[in-house]
């Protein structure tokens, strides 16, 4: 069974199948937007050239216990025994979150923060930029010993941005005058802060020296427990974040609903509307006699002859391709040469038609006799489709 549409159920299929089009496209364009983005941002999600996979991968493999931190800085746990990974933050911090983490600090916490902007989230901001320095990585050797730098004592790292050399904090490795990596103690605990996170890198990590670099600075696997955080790159578990979701999950519910709904009514709609009601013969019947009973009270006989004598001559002359006024004797002719119909017969007929039809006096049956082999000469020459 073929499925028919009515043209209102095509418009709304072909609205649907649009809108669905759309929202794919769009998908696709934010799908492909934001792996661009993401290229560029060193996520432990990203398995581009700056993004850090492969560094929270190692780090796991090797026994430590690794995580990633995708809630606000405010919540941070006392930081006894903890290492926190900033990786070059992408949005700045909140004071009360700076507050936190400087609690983080003293209570025992390290952080590990990579970048420029990564100087706004530590009690110690004394990072200098340097607007002409290229991208490209370089060999940075080692400026003072430390249980870093005697495990790596030259690594390879970008950065367009130093620490001020007067601000109090201890080079690792640079220059005298620009220091790139450098460790401070705060509290118990301590900062050490990279110009760029190149040695945490998908790419950097094969350099000489940084792999051996990121092992050193979270310590030992036994004593320490990473918290890669992933709240700075927008990978937000928060209370708004969780009302969202909420709020999508209803939303989608109630498209859900309307689906329903229209297959619904589609399905109830696809079928017939209501039963047809079925001929019966009692209906035609009922008009026929009442028709005679009319022409017969009104001894109107001659009024049925004429306009069945009409009608026949109509569909004759349009068979025979004559004339409206072609005489009686020229149609019974051309039907005997066509048709073979008898002649005289034909003749007569039409002729006894043609008088009888402007006469009142005619009796029923007489008139009824004449419609009948009107009727049968019809049949005959298929003027008309006669059913059974």
């Amino acid at each position: 069974m073929s499925l028919q549409l009515v043209p209102s159920d095509r418009r709304i299929l072909l609205g649907a199948l649009g809108v669905l089009l759309i929202l794919v496209g769009t998908a696709l364009l934010l799908a492909r937007a934001s792996s661009g983005e993401d290229a560029d941002i060193p996520s432990t999600y990203s398995t581009a050239s700056n993004g850090c996979k492969a560094a929270f991968l190692l780090l796991q493999e090797s026994g430590y216990k690794t995580k990633t931190w995708e809630r606000p800085l405010s919540d941070l746990p006392d930081g006894k025994g903890k290492i926190l990974i900033l990786a070059e933050p992408s949005s700045l911090t909140a004071q009360d979150e700076k507050a936190k983490l400087e609690a983080f600090l003293k209570s025992g916490g390290r952080v590990i923060a990579a970048g420029r902007d990564s100087g706004y989230y530590l009690p110690l901001n004394e990072i200098a930029t340097e607007p002409t320095g290229g991208t490209a990585s370089k060999r940075r050797s080692a400026l003072t010993p430390s249980p870093i730098t005697r495990v790596a004592p030259e690594i390879t790292m970008s950065g367009r941005s130093h620490w001020k050399p007067e601000a109090g904090a201890v080079g690792l490795y640079g220059t005298t005058e620009k220091p790139v990596v450098v460790e401070y103690a705060v509290g118990q605990g301590e900062v050490l802060w990279l110009a760029a996170s190149t040695p945490l890198t998908n790419a950097g990590i094969k350099e000489p020296g940084d792999m051996e670099f990121l092992l050193a600075a979270v310590g030992s696997p036994d004593q320490n427990e990473v918290l890669w955080d992933e709240y700075v790159h927008g990978y937000q578990r928060s209370q708004g974040t969780a009302k969202s979701s909420r709020l999508i999950g209803w939303i989608l519910l109630q498209f859900a609903v309307f689906a329903a709904a229209i297959l619904f009514a589609y399905s109830r709609r696809s079928g017939p509307v209501w039963i047809p009601e079925t001929e019966t013969r009692l209906s035609p019947l009922e008009f026929v006699r009442t028709l005679g009973s009319l022409y017969e009270h009104a001894n109107a006989g001659n009024v049925a002859l004429d306009i069945s004598y009409q009608r026949f001559r109509y569909l004759l002359t349009r068979r025979l391709g004559m004339p409206a006024n072609a005489g009686a004797e020229d149609l019974a002719r051309l039907a005997h040469e066509r048709f073979g119909m008898d002649e005289r017969d034909f003749a007569n007929t039409l002729s006894e038609c043609g008088s009888y039809r402007h006469d009142p006096s005619i009796r029923g049956p007489a008139a009824l006799h004449l419609v009948q082999k009107l009727f049968d000469f019809a049949t005959r020459l298929k003027l008309t489709r006669s059913r059974r």
